[in-house]
């Protein structure tokens, strides 16, 4: 496959990345952010033929991505925060009705209104399901330029597998930060058999695509459906990166920005002669729990950090058990720590010495 290398910002990239996906419709509403990403949508969608439209709210940008999904379209909207909490009832039923669509949540300081600065305190709403009901969202958290672009890519082809809404979760220094990225030239979407979607009645059967289940019974059923998928989803779609981990006393566990500088950090403590490693999921649902209970046992302590007071912290203790302990490190509201910061944490921690 042949490559341009772009001059792009994060959220630009997720642009490009869902072009290239075959994304055709995207409909959104401003907020900072996340911007830059309709902007890019509305300059070069209609270029390929696709359609945006930008509602009159987020209210709306989910229920128009819910109607193009459900007739078969390659569909995608983008937020900040407080817009995507405007989205979850639209997502719930999405989930209901096994409508596949991307979701991308380019976070800021919260909660309430907040403040435009980056964070990762929307971690709960993004990976255990958002709005109401028995359901979750598969969520993939990049930490590049690159991975902003190609994990959008991957997320229109997870949606359309398991017809399922699938979220991108960045933040605002991802999203705004500029970077070399490799563009493919002759990328080809997958295309996927569509044989439930709503395109008008042409002599076949009718078929329906819904949420509401009065029957009880039949409404159980339709959850135990999908928990299966779900469990489908959790065995075959974790991912993650494993960073000088084989011999760490110590590992970070981080994803999005607080990985990328916990990355400088590991570099830093190495320099010293500190065995620090790094396990970035690269999927926060599925969470890659098999691996991190692995790290634990071989580790003598875990140490969380994240742009938040402490939300993946709960799933990797509850990953690890007793194995090891799991410390936090966390900032919030906009702020973000340095290396320098995160490496202070570090060695403030003791560890048994086993010898």
């Amino acid at each position: 496959m042949k490559y341009v290398t772009k001059l792009l910002k994060g959220n630009e990239a997720i642009g490009e990345g869902a072009i290239l996906a075959g994304c055709r419709y995207y409909f959104g509403y401003p907020i900072t952010p996340q911007n830059e990403i309709p902007e890019y949508m509305s300059r070069n969608l209609p270029a390929v033929g696709g359609t945006f439209v930008q509602s009159e709210s987020e209210l709306a940008a989910i229920n128009l991505v819910m109607g193009a999904a459900a007739a078969g379209g390659r569909a995608m909207t983008s937020s900040s925060s407080p817009g995507v909490s405007l989205m979850q009832e639209g997502i719930s039923y999405m989930a209901g009705m096994e409508v596949p669509a991307v979701v991308v949540n380019v976070v800021r300081g919260g909660p309430g209104l907040g403040g435009i600065g980056p964070a990762q305190s929307d971690y709960f709403q993004a990976t255990k399901g958002g709005g109401h009901g028995d359901y979750f969202t598969l969520c993939l958290a990049p930490s590049t330029a690159q991975e902003m672009l190609d994990l959008t890519i991957l997320a229109f082809d997870i949606a359309d597998r398991y017809r399922c809404v699938t979220i991108i979760l960045a933040d605002g220094l991802l999203g705004q930060m500029a970077e070399s990225v490799e563009v493919p030239l002759d990328y080809k979407p997958r295309e996927y058999k569509k044989d439930w979607i709503m395109d008008g009645c042409k002599g076949r059967p009718p078929r329906i695509v819904r949420s509401l289940f009065l029957d009880p019974a039949e409404l159980e059923k339709h959850n135990f459906h999908l928990s299966e998928k779900y469990r489908e989803i959790c065995k075959k779609e974790v991912r993650f990166e494993r960073f000088k981990t084989r011999d760490a006393d110590i590992v970070l566990v981080a994803y999005g920005t607080s990985a990328r500088i916990c990355k400088a950090v590991v570099e830093m403590a190495r320099a010293d002669g500190l065995k620090l490693g790094l396990l970035r999921p690269v999927t926060l649902y599925p969470f890659p729990e098999k691996e991190i209970r692995k790290t634990a046992e071989r580790a003598k302590a875990l140490l969380v950090v994240e742009l938040s007071m402490g939300q993946m912290v709960q799933d990797v203790k509850r990953a690890v058990g007793d194995a090891c302990p799991v410390l936090f490190k966390g900032r919030t509201g906009g702020m973000v720590f340095t290396p320098e910061e995160v490496y202070q944490s570090v060695k403030k921690i003791k560890i048994k010495d086993e010898g």
